[in-house]
């Protein structure tokens, strides 16, 4: 298992959504080599977005490391 923090790289206002740099979530992957914004079209990322924050990624378009930047914690 991985643990990875995807953080919000700039700030940006799409869609009538915002999203201000700095805003993390945590996501766990079953399996090490899975990037979680690749991996099954980054739902795990916008399900953790959506939990945590209710803003659903995929409307402003940012599930990509264009936008987030990924680490891998664990």
């Amino acid at each position: 298992m991985a643990l990875f923090k995807i953080t919000v790289k700039q700030p940006m206002y799409r869609n009538g959504i915002k999203l201000e740099k700095g805003m993390s979530v945590e996501v766990v992957m079953v399996h090490p080599a899975y990037y979680p914004i690749t991996y099954n079209n980054g739902q795990a990322v916008v399900d953790a977005f959506m939990r945590i924050y209710g803003i659903d990624l995929r409307k402003v378009n940012a599930v990509n490391s264009a936008h987030l930047d990924v680490v891998r914690v664990r």
